[in-house]
């Protein structure tokens, strides 16, 4: 879907979440739910927007 957010990188975000010294069993818990809300709350404010590709 042109101009949505679809994911995160997950290879980056347990990338930065080691880098910043949280244990890896916290984030394979957290980092699943955090990116649902984040991808649906963005998408949202594109929508919001009137990103090109989203439809409001």
């Amino acid at each position: 879907m042109p101009g949505a957010v679809i994911g995160w990188d997950m290879s980056a975000a347990l990338a930065l979440g080691d880098a910043l010294g949280v244990p890896p069993l916290v984030l394979a818990e957290l980092l699943p739910v955090i990116e649902a809300v984040m991808v649906r709350k963005l998408n949202e404010e594109l929508a919001a927007n009137g990103s090109p590709g989203v439809r409001p």
